[in-house]
């Protein structure tokens, strides 16, 4: 039986392929005989994906919550494939660079807008009832959410607005942990003592975290960004994808999670409180920790009013 020169190429090409990790082409031909073709439920993983939401409680609404957490973390999971592709590329080109914000700053685009979803997708009395089988947990334990910041920017970007003075590339990284901006969440800084919301999250998470802080420390975003030649650094498609996603993640997002917060917290049926009892306006709000990933893309009127007139 004769191939055709499309079927012949094929199979030259599969022959280097296996040749070249040291397989025999046969058996891999011979396995697709016996392999199901695949199928949407199988390759998405549908079953398994939709038999993840575990309610505490029989409130309708609280499936509700379970669900557009999860879909954030997938979202969050999809900015780091970006972001890694950026950090992990030796030397990324103007376009690709470019590309790859855009993708990002589309996803935040998405969280920044599902925040109605919380906002105006749950009744507040049973969100008032359920949430309070959810304590100690919070939101902000969310590490993927920590890891973007960390691939980001600087991390003296990150540290609290009130320690930057006290924190440079010399500090060790351990110490420049304790200073971070969400520690203000759930730490006194004068005696040192931590909530429960930030003991358990440093249990799960801590060493991951420093482990990555040095990682990122010469190859997050903005480290990137300056390594790209003077005149790709003026590039107007590139600077307005960083502006974009600077403004998106520590001014719109943040304000539809505080202003989504507030509906709930100040409802007047708690205790105004957050699940994990963390300082939620000062954590959360930028005018106070005044979080900006690339300070050096604005201009000193912008950084002075940053998240002022939120």
């Amino acid at each position: 039986m004769e191939h055709s020169p499309e079927t012949n190429s094929l199979l030259t090409r599969l022959q280097q392929k296996f040749e070249t990790i040291d397989q025999k082409t046969n058996t891999h031909l011979e396995g697709l005989l016996w392999s199901n073709p695949i199928t949407y439920w199988d390759y998405i993983q549908t079953d398994v994906l939709l038999n993840i939401q575990n309610q505490r409680t029989t409130l309708p609404d609280e499936m509700v919550f379970i669900m557009y957490h999860q879909v954030n973390e997938l979202l969050f999971k999809m900015i780091l494939w970006e972001i890694e592709q950026v950090v992990e590329e030796p030397a990324p080109t103007t376009a690709f660079f470019t590309e790859k914000m855009q993708r990002i700053s589309r996803y935040f685009d998405m969280l920044t807008t599902s925040f109605t979803i919380m906002g105006d997708g749950m009744e507040v009395d049973q969100y008032m009832k359920f949430r309070n089988t959810l304590t100690p947990a919070s939101g902000f334990q969310s590490a993927q959410y920590r890891l973007i910041e960390f691939a980001s920017t600087d991390l003296i970007n990150l540290i609290d607005f009130r320690f930057r003075a006290t924190i440079d590339r010399n500090t060790p990284f351990e110490h420049a942990y304790e200073h971070l901006y969400w520690q203000a969440a759930g730490k006194d800084h004068k005696t040192g003592k931590k909530s429960y919301l930030i003991l358990a999250f440093e249990r799960k998470y801590k060493a991951e975290f420093l482990r990555e802080m040095e990682r990122y420390n010469t190859t997050n975003l903005w480290q990137k960004f300056k390594q790209l030649p003077e005149a790709d650094q003026q590039n107007p498609d590139l600077i307005a994808a960083m502006r974009h996603y600077d403004f998106t993640v520590n001014i719109t997002w943040v304000m539809g999670h505080l202003n989504a917060a507030k509906k709930y917290i100040e409802s007047g049926q708690g205790n105004g409180e957050a699940t994990g009892g963390s300082d939620w306006k000062k954590y959360l709000h930028p005018k106070y920790q005044r979080r900006i990933f690339f300070p050096e893309l604005w201009s000193e009127e912008e950084l002075k009013n940053w998240g002022e007139n939120c």
